[in-house]
């Protein structure tokens, strides 16, 4: 088998340490985390975990089934990237003479439908949203004219199909 993205979601009540027991699931098979986003989830007091991987589908497979063995863990799934939509965020500051300065920057921000976020003496702050390349391809147009920071988020997802997973979440809030 060979490598290739995968999305792992993981429904859970909120509990301090699954995280880090979810992490240690990871470890110990020596696959990296690439994204990691948790955020709550359509249930409340259910939260989703959204974890990307690099590697096999047998390996995912027993890291979906590893998951599910912690107490918290309502349901786990796993999905390629044809099966979801998917977004991430980047933040870019970038000095702000260049702005006015650099007629590149301002096709950048265009081309790419990036948003300016907030303009000071100093800096600007760019948003981009977009797949893990579109935000790739932005970094590195920007990326000779000077980055002061950048940040990415995790990826957040949500299935093309129909999950299981509401009739769970909707009986474990009816219980609880």
């Amino acid at each position: 088998m060979k490598n290739q993205w995968f999305t792992i979601s993981v429904y859970s009540e909120n509990s301090v340490g699954l995280l880090n027991r979810i992490s240690g699931i990871f470890l110990k098979r020596h696959i990296n985390i690439e994204s990691l986003n948790v955020s709550k989830s359509e249930i409340e007091h259910v939260s989703k975990f959204t974890i990307v991987v690099f590697t096999t589908e047998d390996w995912v497979q027993k890291i979906v089934r590893q998951i599910e063995k912690q107490v918290e863990v309502i349901r786990a799934f796993y999905h390629t990237d044809d099966e979801i939509v998917y977004q991430e965020s980047a933040l870019f500051k970038i000095k702000s003479g260049l702005l006015f300065d650099e007629p590149q920057i301002q096709n950048a921000i265009k081309e790419s439908n990036s948003k300016i976020v907030t303009v000071h003496r100093e800096f600007f702050v760019l948003a981009k949203t977009g797949r893990r390349h579109e935000i790739d391809e932005m970094h590195d147009r920007l990326e000779p004219f000077g980055i002061m920071q950048f940040v990415r988020s995790g990826r957040i997802a949500v299935s093309k199909a129909e999950m299981p997973i509401t009739e769970i979440l909707e009986e474990f809030q009816l219980n609880n």
